[in-house]
């Protein structure tokens, strides 16, 4: 079960992606930049797939992916759907 205490300051993910796993699933969550016209988006991108292999090695279609506004809030809203996605509930 991913525990709000393990979940990284937004602060974190300007810089770094962060890993973990749960119950045979791993999961990613990393900032993602969009530009739309001279604008750049900022969204946070939280992704599901099963082990053994890293997210790098893991093909396309394992991958559960679901993004979120970059926001403190939205960190609640991560942890609430990696453990559904996992198939915990919080």
């Amino acid at each position: 079960m991913v525990e709000k205490r393990n979940m990284m300051p937004l602060n974190f993910f300007k810089k770094e992606a962060y890993t973990g796993s749960s119950e045979g699933m791993r999961y990613r969550i990393a900032q993602i930049t969009e530009e739309e016209g001279e604008e750049k988006v900022f969204f946070l991108e939280a992704v599901v797939y099963p082990e053994p292999y890293c997210y790098e090695l893991t093909p396309e279609e394992k991958k559960i992916r679901r993004r979120f506004p970059f926001k403190e809030e939205s960190l609640e809203e991560i942890r609430i759907w990696l453990n559904e996605a996992i198939g915990h509930q919080s």
